[in-house]
């Protein structure tokens, strides 16, 4: 799974994991971080998420990073949102409105690009990747996060033989291994199969979608 697979899948409008609505997952829980107004929140493969406009009607700025400038062009027109393209290194930079969305590879951000990031939310990322590349993920999020920093993430939790990803299947014992060291709460934990129907019909016979709070561990030291 490469950049030219989700190229792919943008142009060929396969974005059944883009979502018509505001994640009620977010409204519900992201109260629980408790981010100032005003500070930076970094949302991870962002595509063209209703989510990030939600964020910023909280008061938040946004940022991202998305591969497919499709993404997020579409993102600009369909919100009529007033955001300069420039080029930064190896990035194009969407930067206006409250948000700063870069366009180009997660793995060649660097630290000085998210200094100011209080807060992450991760609905479609972590999900999006197979084991190989979570563990590759995970562990330069880290590197690139200020310390101090406190995360919503959501993850979806299958048999993974069941079907294929993506999403993927990450299970409780893969989130814990992968944020070793930080605090990590289960804000909720769910049976979505029902809510699913094209997975039900590709086989797959349970379904478990859990939040997480996770906190840097260095803070809570």
């Amino acid at each position: 799974m490469d950049a030219a697979f989700w190229q792919a899948r943008w142009q060929r409008g396969e974005t059944g994991f883009h979502k018509a609505a505001v994640n009620p997952l977010l409204s519900r829980w992201w109260p629980r971080l408790q981010v100032p107004v005003g500070a930076v929140v970094w949302v991870p493969l962002c595509g063209k998420s209703l989510d990030m406009l939600w964020l910023r009607e909280q008061g938040q700025r946004v940022q991202g990073v998305e591969l497919a400038r499709s993404a997020l062009e579409a993102f600009v027109s369909e919100h009529q949102l007033a955001l300069d393209w420039q080029q930064q290194g190896e990035f194009s930079t969407a930067t206006g409105d409250g948000f700063e969305l870069f366009c180009g590879d997660f793995f060649a951000l660097t630290p000085a690009m998210l200094q100011g990031v209080c807060a992450v939310y991760d609905r479609a990322a972590l999900i999006a990747l197979p084991e190989p590349m979570r563990v590759a993920y995970v562990a330069h999020t880290r590197q690139l996060l200020p310390a101090g920093w406190k995360m919503l993430l959501v993850t979806l939790d299958y048999p993974q033989e069941q079907r294929p990803g993506p999403p993927f299947s990450v299970p409780d014992a893969e989130v814990k291994r992968l944020y070793a060291g930080c605090q990590i709460e289960v804000l909720d934990e769910q049976d979505v199969l029902a809510d699913h129907a094209v997975f039900a019909a590709q086989g797959m016979r349970e379904l478990t979608e859990r939040v997480y709070l996770i906190s840097d561990g260095d803070a809570a030291a």
